[in-house]
């Protein structure tokens, strides 16, 4: 049995970085200590459970089977200890200083952020607003070492860690330019494959995506052209040339200089979801800022 009267909050903190980093070195970063605070930290821990720990490894240091079975449920009890200590203030948000994180691509920036800026810029002047870019691969990471507050995602891939909020769900249209001579409501299958298309890789030089799929499955194929990461950059190609693309509907909503029709083919849309870690879940400025957005949205659907 280990001594509780041993351990104390410091340690368990720096026991938690420490099974997150794997690394000493960027631990005491993230904690603001000297590397060799953490080493006799490190040091104490390991006279206490018994244990090394952590052992030295090609690319860092690994983790002992001992480590690996403390670290779900040492984080589950100083996020217990957080929610238990922390202040049932209410949240003032017109003298708030508040600094939000939000991670999201720059379809989900236009189509849900932007919606709700100007409420949350009227309503808590004084706070802040940083906007990164989605890396799906590091979500649940980010959320677990706090490096971001909200983040939107696709129900498809979201991790299930996280609390979910349906924002709405979206559907595809096609879109060029205002003008154009082929987007007509008599656009058949064929004139559709036909068309010159531009598709959006977020990973980067993808020239295939979820209408690809659908005409496949109905024995037909489409030329696409040009392949670009962000929508930014599509929206612009398609007002000065005659490309055309398949685009969420909410991000075409109040663009000027283009002409949307529906597609000659039903291609599945997709959910949107905001996801956030339990730690902020009870928060009352987490909470606002995720009611702003919900009801920015409903007001914008209205």
């Amino acid at each position: 049995m280990i001594n509780l009267h041993r351990l104390d909050l410091n340690l368990l903190r720096t026991l938690d970085v420490l099974l997150s980093e794997n690394n000493v070195t960027r631990a005491a970063q993230r904690l603001n200590l000297s590397q060799p605070s953490v080493s006799i930290q490190l040091a104490r821990l390991r006279e206490i459970f018994a244990d090394p720990l952590l052992l030295p490894g090609p690319r860092g240091m690994l983790p002992t089977a001992r480590a690996d079975a403390l670290r779900g449920p040492l984080r589950d009890a100083l996020l217990a200890l957080e929610l238990a200590v922390a202040p049932a203030d209410i949240f003032e948000p017109l003298t708030a200083t508040q600094t939000w994180r939000i991670a999201a691509t720059d379809y989900m920036a236009s189509a849900i952020v932007l919606p709700a800026l100007k409420t949350l810029r009227s309503a808590s002047p004084s706070s802040r607003l940083a906007i990164f870019e989605l890396q799906p691969s590091r979500l649940v990471q980010q959320a677990e070492r706090d490096e971001v507050d909200l983040f939107f995602h696709t129900r498809d891939g979201a991790p299930q860690e996280l609390h979910q909020r349906l924002l709405f769900s979206e559907r595809y249209v096609l879109a060029g330019r205002s003008g154009h001579p082929a987007l007509q409501a008599s656009l058949d299958l064929a004139q559709f494959c036909q068309l010159d298309q531009v598709i959006v890789s977020p990973d980067g030089g993808g020239f295939s995506a979820a209408t690809d799929t659908a005409l496949a499955n109905l024995g037909y194929s489409r030329r696409v052209v040009l392949s670009v990461p962000h929508f930014l950059f599509m929206l612009e190609t398609l007002r000065s040339s005659d490309l055309v693309a398949m685009l969420p509907e909410r991000l075409l909503r109040g663009m000027s200089g283009l002409t949307v029709i529906e597609p000659p083919l039903a291609i599945a849309g997709f959910d949107m979801l905001m996801l956030w870690h339990e730690r902020w879940h009870r928060d009352p400025a987490h909470r606002w800022l995720r009611q702003q957005i919900v009801r920015s949205l409903e007001d914008k659907s209205c």
